[in-house]
């Protein structure tokens, strides 16, 4: 039998293994909001009814993959990550807590937020209520959103080093972490290893307003930092240089502490598209993202068996020749539904030069809103257009949002493991 480690190592090298392996919970863009993970757990009877789900990513409120549930659908990838999160608290000291979708949860000591009088949440940088809230949740909600807290600037005093300030050289306690985790999971499952390295993106627009800084200094604005791509090219290229210097010294770090036990790195969460195009020219990737993508991806190949993992939601397809040439090995999360990413076309054009990871399912209307029958058709068409040939790792385009039906994403999977076993039985359905 082939083990999980086995089967997406053929998937990364473009061959075809027994079955599509299939993730869930790898990375920080493949989870599943807690009060779907609470449900799914429910319908799946592991645990007893008001049972908390541990959320291991508050600022999109992902709950913990737990082994039993890894087990229950079969999956084949685990995450090895940090202790960090965005707003710039521990994951430790868990306590009780309820989201505003019902579901019984425990959250890290940093997790202080108390209701404001509309019924908001707040969250806090580093958990410290007596500075500016860097993250806002609506009443009734089920995601944070970060604050821009913008200091006034003139452009003769913007800094390199502002925009540096959350980026630093991982301590050995955080390191040793990693290697702790990567190495149970290694020698006690057989499942493939995500090295998920969290905020090492540039110009990742989530982490650009700093929400685990207390007084964020430099051009922290989403708008401003955008315009800035263009009018101060200069200035934000001087920044990536800055934090690639820290991204290839972590890198480089966590391969001495966990060597070639991980499969993959995730090693960026920029999005570059929008739902109809672009967010960013060719040529603006090419000038200010590209060389320094591909100091980190060429540090990689040359050193470790590791496969560099990129994600960028919407269309892309004008971007993926030049991810390509940047190194990555794993193009995430596949949005068929934005313009030109048709999943065939994909397929046929860069199937043997990268791997698809994600597509799966559409994760905007069919997996919340369809019923079980149109996610399984829908599974079984995703399958028929990325699986021939290998170079397709299975799972939900981006994150499995709140409010799924369990029913549904138990189809999602039942439907990937059944139908994505080679030689693929839906390779000539209709």
């Amino acid at each position: 039998m082939t083990s999980s480690r086995e089967r997406v190592r053929l998937a990364l090298e473009h061959k075809e293994s027994d079955c599509i392996p299939l993730d869930l919970g790898a990375t920080s863009v493949t989870g599943m909001h807690v009060d779907t993970v609470y449900r799914l757990r429910q319908t799946l009877d592991l645990d007893p009814p008001g049972t908390p789900v541990k959320i291991i990513e508050p600022f999109q409120m992902l709950g913990e993959i737990k082994p039993d549930l890894i087990q229950a659908l079969a999956i084949d990838t685990v995450q090895v990550g940090g202790t960090g999160t965005a707003f710039g608290f521990a994951m430790e000291g868990w306590k009780e807590w309820k989201t505003f979708g019902g579901a019984p949860a425990l959250v890290p000591a940093g997790f202080n937020t108390q209701p404001e009088p509309n019924g908001d949440l707040l969250l806090y940088p580093q958990g410290d209520r007596s500075a500016p809230a860097s993250g806002h949740m609506p009443a009734g909600g089920y995601y944070f959103d970060v604050i821009v807290r913008q200091q006034p600037f003139k452009d003769e005093d913007l800094r390199v080093e502002d925009n540096l300030e959350e980026f630093s050289l991982l301590s050995d306690q955080e390191t040793e972490h990693y290697r702790r985790c990567a190495e149970e999971f290694y020698t006690q499952t057989d499942k493939a290893l995500v090295l998920n390295l969290g905020a090492l993106s540039l110009g990742n627009i989530a982490r650009v307003p700093g929400p685990a800084l207390k007084c964020p200094r430099g051009i922290r604005d989403v708008e401003e930092w955008y315009i800035s791509l263009g009018s101060r090219r200069g200035h934000i290229y001087k920044i990536f240089e800055g934090q690639t210097e820290f991204n290839l010294a972590n890198v480089q770090k966590l391969y001495a502490a966990v060597g070639n036990q991980v499969s993959v790195v995730n090693l960026t969460g920029t999005d570059f598209g929008a739902q109809n195009g672009p967010l960013v020219s060719p040529q603006t990737y090419r000038n200010l993202f590209l060389p320094f993508h591909k100091q980190v991806n060429d540090w990689v190949h040359r050193n470790t068996t590791w496969k560099t993992f990129i994600h960028s939601c919407g269309s892309v397809w004008a971007l993926v020749d030049d991810f390509i040439a940047a190194g990555f090995d794993i193009l995430n999360p596949v949005q068929c539904s934005a313009a030109r990413m048709n999943p065939f076309d994909l397929k046929s054009k860069y199937g043997d030069r990268i791997t698809f990871w994600g597509g799966g399912v559409d994760t905007q209307s069919t997996l919340p809103f369809g019923t079980p029958q149109e996610v399984r058709e829908e599974v079984r068409e995703r399958i028929r257009a990325f699986g021939p040939g290998g170079g397709f790792v299975f799972n939900a385009v981006h994150n499995i949002q709140a409010l799924v039906p369990a029913e549904n994403v138990l189809a999602m999977y039942r439907t990937a493991r059944e139908f994505g076993r080679y030689p693929l039985r839906v390779a000539s359905a209709a």
